[in-house]
């Protein structure tokens, strides 16, 4: 029923049967919570958000689906350093997990880190997908930095320059 109340966009619903509703939380609990959170970015959201994460068992923290969510909340509430922290303990990430980063710091007006992240990827041999390509495309035209624009715009591989989303946001980056 929580997930149902997300689905249709009515967070605060969500939120109240959550708080009411004693039930035993599994990954897909977490996600959907974690997600009305971040969609409502308000105190009491942030209050159920964060004392969720708190007490979250370790055996979640290294679930990329759950941490994906609970990185997004972290960043659209503000909270960079709780959501890096996070990012770092996380032993295998998955390129959503590197996406959610990425797109947290555009969000918090830190875009250059971007960079830095999208090194790390290369590092470990973590390939992007599309929608990690337009949060990068989307670090560029916001950082301003041309020399970063064209080192990406070179890197992004033909299969993505293809899609349309993407030759959108390549528009929008020059």
């Amino acid at each position: 029923m929580i997930k149902g109340y997300v689905g249709n966009e009515t967070f605060e619903k969500a939120l109240d049967l959550f708080e009411k509703v004693d039930i035993e939380l599994d990954d897909v609990t977490y996600t959907i919570v974690f997600n009305a959170c971040a969609k409502l970015c308000n105190d009491r959201a942030m209050k159920i958000g964060k004392e969720l994460l708190a007490k979250m068992p370790e055996n979640y923290r290294n679930n990329n689906i759950i941490s994906t969510s609970a990185i997004d909340m972290l960043m659209k509430f503000g909270d960079v350093e709780s959501a890096e922290r996070m990012f770092r303990s996380i032993k295998a990430k998955g390129t959503n997990i590197y996406g959610a980063l990425m797109n947290g710091y555009n969000l918090n007006g830190e875009s250059w880190k971007c960079f830095k992240i999208f090194e790390e990827m290369k590092a470990k041999d973590i390939i992007p997908g599309e929608i990690a390509w337009n949060i990068l495309i989307g670090a560029c035209s916001k950082s301003g930095m041309l020399h970063h624009c064209q080192y990406i715009a070179n890197q992004i591989p033909l299969n993505i320059q293809n899609k349309i989303r993407t030759q959108n946001a390549l528009i929008d980056m020059w």
